[in-house]
């Protein structure tokens, strides 16, 4: 069984996701899925799946009638308008994404689903009708509670429609009066290949772009070292030099480096240039390290007893521990200092223990990522226990850090606060910590560049289906009830169960099932891309990956068999000229410009020659450009549950 396993997820080593920009699945403006209902609202007219409840859709026919709308035809419209947070599309509706929080859609100026110019629409009908308390606003001051016109608080419509108008062709959708229907029917076509260039021999698990907009980025391996580096221009011909005798943060002392242990995370403070914070995720040992010691996450409070849980590789219950360790980098030439102890927590098993974070780009809170603790199909069922916090994302408060007074009446796990609008505001049954649920081994996520209130994660399977999901807040992602979307059976539930019927899962956007792979062609790429483009519908194509003929450190011989030369992928990295790498076993890739591989790309701009070391271009591609799009980490999500580690978590079930 061990050596089938081996050869099929050596072959799955390779699989990576790229989601086209403008992309859009149904979220709504709190950052929560929609949800279904089987009535129809009785003002607002949705069903199915919404963002509203009764009782939402009676606030805003409250809202409607306090505005006193003199018109039928204007009313009809603004009742559209108000119901728009009903929308299953809402959150892309409403930009949640900006910094400024909007009060009206984003009305169509033109529009490929319907040619009425809506906004326009809204300002003829409108202009001349009286209504109180304007969700409009005014370019003039006026009374509170005043009654006003269009005309009297706008200039013109190219004003007016300028403020809130948009078009579906800017990226996102916009509202054209009707319920958001992404039905395109334009069909992109994926670059016929990805093409490669090595850069470095190193192999690394986690990169961080320098928060000062530099050309420098932070790299940290397993072991537990971090270095500085400076990131060559793509075509220069140099590589990435690492000075490995001289690293930025030397932690092996601390951290406990084996098969699935060691440094998970890396983030830097959104204000890192200013105050010279930044984080670090990483596996101890309390029996070599007595710092390491934290409370054990099989505890009474979950329903599980640590003296009945058996050792697992040789180690006692809890003897390793998951930490978030903040360190400052005070602009001196000393090496930083560990600060405090963000998060400490015991681990129940060898195996699943996630690790990354990321500070959100919107609210500035920091995203830790929990895997389910490890044990064949989550034995206690901690993923779907709302008072664990494994399997789960968590969303914490760093830079409000309670007294330590404080932290123990809270019941907290470190040095942290919780957000007051974490889901528990809504589910008293979550622990505060909590984001989202329902995982395994959430290995690797990331937010949309484009729209940061899209969350994407990868999460490992147990022996049938990967996935990736979109993850919103509150949400519940199914394992240990659901694989992917395929219900799971347990082999053993000591911790108890949880039906089917009693949770409301998300499922992923996509994913593969392991019967899908041909053996025969051994290792792959799987690209996910949304088709018809704006139509929700996620699809996955193979395409061919390659090194490029002038690469600074050659790797064309590793590509040269059915196996692919870039060994495990463990992660993937993105620096300040938004280029995208893949970090593996066998050093460091970025993603270039197909037409350096002789692949051909529609996108791919075209605005200088290539250099003397490329490889002739064929008659039927574009001519060369600086490099391809650049992709978001959105774009270009990596299946990293086909990271080593993946490979270890079957290994050892």
């Amino acid at each position: 069984m061990r050596s089938l396993l081996i050869v099929i997820f050596s072959m799955l080593c390779h699989f990576l996701l790229i989601f086209d920009y403008s992309s859009s699945y149904p979220l709504c403006t709190n950052k929560k899925s929609p949800f279904i209902t089987n009535t129809t609202l009785s003002f607002c007219q949705y069903k199915g799946s919404t963002c509203c409840n009764s009782s939402d859709d009676m606030q805003i026919r409250n809202e409607f009638k306090a505005m006193k709308i003199s018109d039928s035809g204007c009313a009809s419209l603004l009742k559209s308008v108000l119901c728009a947070k009903c929308d299953p599309f809402s959150a892309e509706l409403y930009r949640v994404e900006s910094v400024l929080t909007r009060k009206v859609p984003v009305l169509c100026n033109s529009t490929r689903q319907n040619s009425t110019d809506f906004c326009s629409n809204v300002w003829n009908k409108c202009q001349n009708s009286s209504l109180v308390n304007s969700l409009f606003g005014s370019q003039v001051e006026s009374p509170l509670n005043s009654t006003s016109k269009f005309s009297d608080m706008w200039k013109s419509k190219s004003t007016f429609c300028h403020t809130f108008g948009g078009s579906s062709e800017a990226g996102g959708v916009c509202f054209n009066g009707e319920h958001v229907s992404l039905n395109n029917t334009e069909v992109s076509s994926p670059p016929s290949g990805m093409c490669l260039e090595k850069i470095n021999n190193g192999s690394y698990l986690n990169m961080v772009a320098h928060p000062d907009g530099s050309n420098r980025i932070f790299l940290s391996d397993q072991p537990g070292k971090i270095w500085l580096a400076t990131v060559p221009e793509e075509g220069s011909g140099e590589v990435l030099v690492v000075d490995e005798l001289d690293p930025f943060l030397d932690l092996t002392d601390e951290v406990f480096s084996d098969t699935e242990f060691g440094m998970m995370g890396l983030a830097f403070h959104p204000n890192f240039r200013d105050n010279g914070r930044f984080f670090a995720s990483f596996n101890c040992d309390k029996v070599k390290w007595p710092q390491c010691s934290g409370r054990c996450s099989c505890n009474s409070d979950v329903g599980c007893d640590p003296a009945k849980l058996s050792s697992d590789n040789g180690a006692e219950p809890c003897r390793y521990h998951s930490v978030i360790a903040e360190f400052s980098a005070n602009g001196s030439d000393a090496k930083p200092q560990e600060v405090r102890r963000i998060f400490t927590m015991g681990l129940p098993f060898t195996s699943h223990h996630g690790g990354q974070i990321l500070f959100g780009p919107q609210d500035g809170y920091l995203y830790f990522m929990m895997g389910d603790g490890g044990g064949i199909g989550d034995p206690y069922n901690f993923s779907q226990n709302k008072k664990s916090l494994l399997g789960k994302i968590m969303r914490l408060d760093i830079d409000r850090i309670p007294s330590a007074s404080k932290i123990a009446e809270l019941d907290l796990w470190g040095n942290y606060s919780v957000p007051e609008d974490n889901p528990y505001s809504d589910d008293n049954e979550l622990q505060p910590e909590i984001w989202a649920l329902g995982f395994r081994n959430p290995w690797r996520c990331s937010f949309d560049l484009e729209r940061p209130s899209y969350f994407i994660c990868g999460d490992v399977g147990q022996e049938e289906f990967e996935e990736v999901d979109i993850v919103s807040k509150g949400g519940n992602y199914g394992w240990r009830v659901y694989e992917g979307p395929f219900l799971y059976n347990p082999p053993k539930s000591p911790g108890g169960n949880t039906t089917s019927s009693a949770i409301k899962p998300i499922f992923p956007i996509m994913g593969y099932n392991h019967s899908e792979i041909n053996k025969a062609e051994g290792s792959a790429s799987i690209t996910g891309t949304e088709n018809p483009k704006d139509s929700g519908n996620f699809t996955s194509t193979k395409i061919q990956v390659n090194c490029a003929m002038d690469s600074p450190i050659p790797c064309s011989d590793e590509f040269g068999s059915s196996v692919s030369g870039l060994g495990f992928i463990f992660s993937f990295g993105e620096d300040n000229r938004k280029d995208i790498f893949i970090l593996s076993s066998n050093g460091l890739y970025r993603v270039v410009r197909p037409s350096r591989c002789n692949y051909v790309c529609s996108t791919e701009n075209s605005t200088s020659p290539v250099s003397p070391r490329s490889p002739p271009q064929p008659s039927s591609s574009p001519s060369t450009g600086t490099r391809l799009r650049n992709y978001s980490m959105l774009e270009l999500l990596f299946f990293s549950f086909t990271s080593f580690f993946s490979v270890c978590f079957f290994l050892v079930i």
